[in-house]
């Protein structure tokens, strides 16, 4: 991918630090990791999908290069999103979010409809009441503030109810990349989504939360297939065959970064 640059969003005013991937006259997709990652999180499968779209992978507020302003609501990350799209000229995107990824993404194709072609959601349950699980902060330096960690998991064990309510005004089609029973997200509450989204689909990739690194190829796979419904999904623009996703790629989940922060 290329190297960083950045934008200030001019929704909240805060500096986000991106890359970019791919002919940049083609259909925009935005990657949006999960807490306690960066954008980087998303190498491992980002040259496949740079084969189809101008990739754009931002580190959202409080990760990796971008400003860390200390408000870490979840709302505002959806803000800042929308402003980096609008600062980018970027008017109707497909989106792909993992864990907190996918909080920011439905969040924005809620309030937004009309930004969003298609949505894919990695390993996100939906938005209702948990038990606050213990949460300890991992040894050694961290490429995100920790304050946003504690933030994200209080706002995800006591969600805003409108965010349940408002996923009726999602109109994008929706996939949810379950991760199975190895996951420690209940997967019974990523199919709840279906109550609320009305063009909503699910898959079952069983490699636990981190499905795009641990399994990037059937990950890939499954989500070409979805954003690319004319079939084209397994070929390149030549028509010649696709290499499996991650080819030549380090695997992410054993690369050296800390794990994320499960939210």
């Amino acid at each position: 991918m290329a190297d960083h640059n950045s934008v200030v969003t001019g929704t909240t005013g805060v500096r986000l630090a991106y890359r970019t991937a791919g002919d940049p006259g083609a259909p925009p997709l935005v990657l949006l990791h999960a807490l306690g990652e960066t954008g980087a999180d998303w190498d491992v499968v980002a040259a496949r999908f740079a084969r189809h779209w101008h990739v754009h992978v931002p580190d959202l507020r409080g990760h990796g290069l971008s400003d860390r302003p200390g408000d870490y609501a979840v709302e505002a990350m959806r803000d800042d999103l929308l402003g980096f799209l609008d600062v980018l000229g970027l008017g109707r995107v497909d989106l792909i979010g993992h864990s907190l990824g996918g909080v920011v993404a439905y969040l924005l194709a809620a309030a937004h409809p009309e930004r969003v072609g298609r949505l894919v959601l990695e390993d996100v349950p939906a938005p209702l009441p948990r038990e606050p699980a213990p949460l300890t902060r991992p040894d050694g330096p961290l490429p995100f503030d920790w304050a946003a960690a504690t933030a994200v998991r209080s706002r995800m064990d006591r969600p805003d109810p409108e965010w349940w309510d408002r996923l009726r005004d999602i109109t994008a089609p929706v996939l949810a990349v379950a991760g199975g029973p190895e996951s420690p997200v209940p997967q019974d509450r990523i199919g709840l989504l279906a109550e609320r989204i009305r063009d909503f689909r699910t898959v079952t990739v069983p490699a636990g939360h981190l499905v795009h690194a641990t399994r990037p190829a059937e990950f890939t796979e499954a989500v070409l297939r979805f954003l690319r419904p004319d079939g084209t999904a397994g070929r390149d623009t030549d028509g010649r065959t696709a290499p499996p996703a991650g080819h030549g790629c380090p695997d992410a989940a054993t690369g050296g970064r800390p794990k994320p922060v499960p939210s």
